[in-house]
């Protein structure tokens, strides 16, 4: 069994939001491809690559089996309606091959940290948060 993976986010009209998920994908493919050789970046709608293009990559590049990975946070209709079906969709085009829908992200203490990550860095590049966070750490304790 050879396993592709895709990885979906909603897409949009905005080319640098589109970027973003290609992006991620050409990271998770450099940093995984010694356990996932075939990755491909999909948007479920609104962009290309769709998912029947993702899909088909991967089968052409000899996948089996294709793993849709949703680059979505929360278990909404995109992920329990929308993919499915658009994965089963593509893969009616491509007989030999079946297809899975791994969970969304969900809320994982990765994602907590860098949230903290992303306050910190709003705060320590902002000289007026700096300032409030001084004095407030300057100030007698009641």
């Amino acid at each position: 069994m050879k396993i592709g993976l895709v990885i979906v986010d909603h897409g949009s009209r905005r080319s640098e939001s589109n970027r973003l998920l290609e992006t991620v994908a050409e990271r998770f493919a450099d940093r995984f491809a010694h356990r996932h050789p075939i990755v491909e970046p999909a948007h479920m709608e609104l962009a290309e690559p769709t998912i029947a293009t993702a899909y088909a990559r991967c089968a052409a590049r000899g996948a089996d089996t294709i793993v849709v990975v949703p680059f979505f946070l929360g278990p909404g209709k995109h992920w329990n309606q929308d993919i499915p079906r658009l994965a089963a969709e593509a893969a009616e085009q491509w007989p030999n091959t079946q297809f899975r829908v791994a969970a969304v992200l969900g809320c994982d203490d990765l994602l907590v940290q860098l949230l903290e990550q992303r306050a910190r860095e709003c705060i320590d590049s902002d000289p007026e948060l700096i300032a409030a966070r001084a004095a407030a750490s300057a100030a007698p304790a009641r």
